[in-house]
């Protein structure tokens, strides 16, 4: 590889992105959906101005999508792609602003090497590309207004279009996912702590900004306002959740700072937080920090402090929009590490060499597995139970072919008085994606989220059922059998991958769909039957 220099650099990071955008997209083509992504889609599917558990935008590129690609993986991935690409391009920019050119391509390099931004934001049908994308734009823009050219001024007219432009960008991050606040927070905090930028808090640019986003916002608003605002309550109470007395979780704290390294790769991680460190302590000598530690600080800090009382599980890359404003000081970090004639730069050249190589090989792996499952006949079978499971944790990842082919082979995809229906939300989406949206679905829980929203049962009444679920039968006979004459078990549906047999769905056939004879309050279901909102 050639000496990257600021006058190679910029063309070095197409390149980068070109390459990695064509890898994303046979990754988003070539293997199956996701539990998160199968419980999204049918959002797709149906345009609504909001949903229930996400703003709406990343709903709508997919639906888009899906009608230009076809109902298939790599239609509902493609916006994600390509909007990563964006976001690697614009972070490359604002890089190139705050330090310089070869700085912006080695940050572009770094987050292509973390875990969680190289698929997963990357790549799957989730808010968080349209999230980064329009975050980091909105960045760009805010950059150009508060950091001008030197010995150069902007006219008054571009000034208050690029706070247009800001305030478009704004909204369509806001449309895209509520973690938008903490970047409205932080820039307000950068300009309230810096004497050189305080002046915008009494420009109207800010202000006509923050008009724009609210306007472009209003389809959220609306939904919720129509719905009892219960995304937002819905939202805001992950983060308040109390179980039962006040205490202290040091358990989940701990567990969420460890998740958060390993999403990130620990390698990855330690680096960003030494530059989350040297950005506080450089805030007040360096412009360029103090905007990085802004904007970074506050969502790392919030969703990692409030574990200590709320179980926010497994939710690891809700801190990842602060993140991402670290590898642009990472960025010239490592571009210092590399022009040192220390032994910095050959630690920094392997530990690049080991990062590029760590995530290549774990793509692969993990990637033609998905698709063919060769581990399960010549990997060692311990691997599948080091997380505490009992199946192989890749299949989540796999679609239920074999589920739609029964659907078929038993007549009940032709039959229009038959629905499909889950005991869990996410099993719902697994069940639904599975059959292509083309059966009516609803899910037999106290917690089915999107899914309350996207069927009326009060027009399946009278219909009969066929039951997915996964050794749930608590739950069978608690929340499904009140609400049918008669549920019988068939034999079970087998999920197979390279001719294996790796997970078994428990089927029930259900007859006659009605009102449950006893009150459940405690499920949207009953309510929407008894003629009012599901929450």
């Amino acid at each position: 590889m050639k000496k990257i220099t600021d006058n190679n650099a910029a063309a070095s990071a197409k390149i980068l992105i070109f390459i990695t955008f064509i890898i994303r997209l046979l990754i988003a083509g070539f293997t199956g959906l996701g539990i998160g992504e199968s419980y999204y889609f049918r959002g797709a599917l149906q345009f609504n101005l909001s949903y229930f558990d996400q703003p709406p935008l990343f709903f709508w590129l997919g639906g888009l999508s899906i009608r230009i690609f076809g109902l298939n993986t790599f239609g509902l991935r493609f916006p994600a792609v390509i909007l990563f690409a964006g976001t690697c391009w614009f972070m490359f920019l604002v890089a190139r602003k705050f330090f310089n050119a070869t700085s912006g391509f080695w940050a572009v390099v770094v987050i292509n090497l973390s875990a969680v931004f190289t698929v997963p934001v990357a790549c799957w049908f989730q808010p968080d590309a349209p999230l980064m994308f329009f975050w980091m734009v909105s960045v760009y823009m805010i950059v150009l207004i508060m950091f001008p050219p030197k010995n150069s001024e902007i006219t008054k007219r571009k000034i208050y279009g690029l706070w247009i432009l800001t305030g478009v960008t704004m909204g369509l991050a806001t449309l895209s996912k509520y973690h938008v606040l903490f970047l409205f927070a932080g820039v307000f905090l950068f300009a309230a702590t810096n004497k050189k930028q305080r002046h915008w808090l009494s420009h109207p640019g800010p202000y006509i900004a923050v008009l724009v986003t609210f306007i472009i916002a209003l389809p959220i608003l609306w939904w919720n306002y129509q719905n009892h605002w219960a995304s937002f309550i819905f939202q805001g109470s992950r983060a308040a959740e109390i179980h039962e007395k006040f205490k202290w979780h040091f358990d989940w704290l701990l567990r969420s700072i460890g998740g958060q390294a390993v999403w990130l790769l620990p390698w990855i991680w330690v680096p960003l937080i030494v530059q989350l460190v040297k950005s506080y302590r450089l805030r007040k000598i360096s412009q360029s920090y103090s905007f990085c530690f802004w904007t970074a600080v506050l969502p790392i800090i919030f969703f990692t402090i409030v574990t200590l009382w709320s179980d926010l599980q497994y939710h690891f890359h809700w801190q990842a929009p602060g993140y991402m404003m670290l590898f642009i000081p990472l960025g010239f970090a490592i571009e210092q590490n590399l022009t040192a004639l220390t032994k910095w730069r050959r630690i920094t050249k392997r530990w690049l060499a080991i990062s590029a190589g760590f995530i290549i090989l774990i793509v692969g792996v993990v990637g033609t597995h998905m698709v063919t499952g060769f581990w399960q006949s010549y990997g060692p079978k311990w691997v599948v139970s080091v997380g505490g499971g009992t199946i192989d944790p890749t299949i989540e990842g796999v679609d239920y072919k074999d589920l739609g082919l029964r659907f078929e082979k038993e007549g009940w995809m032709q039959n229009k008085k038959i629905f499909a229906a889950s005991t869990r939300w996410w099993l719902t989406g697994k069940v639904d994606w599975a059959l292509k949206g083309k059966k009516e679905i609803i899910c037999f829980n106290q917690d089915p989220r999107n899914t309350a929203f996207f069927v009326n049962p009060k027009s399946l009444e009278g219909f009969d059922a066929i039951l997915i679920s996964r050794d749930q039968q608590y739950s069978i006979d608690a929340d499904v059998k009140p609400f049918f004459d008669e549920v019988t078990q068939l034999p079970d549906v087998e999920i197979t991958r390279g001719g294996i047999t790796e997970l078994k769905l428990q089927a029930h056939y259900c007859k006659n769909f009605h009102v449950s004879l006893v009150p459940r309050e405690d499920m949207p279901l009953y309510r929407q039957l008894t003629g009012r909102l599901p929450f």
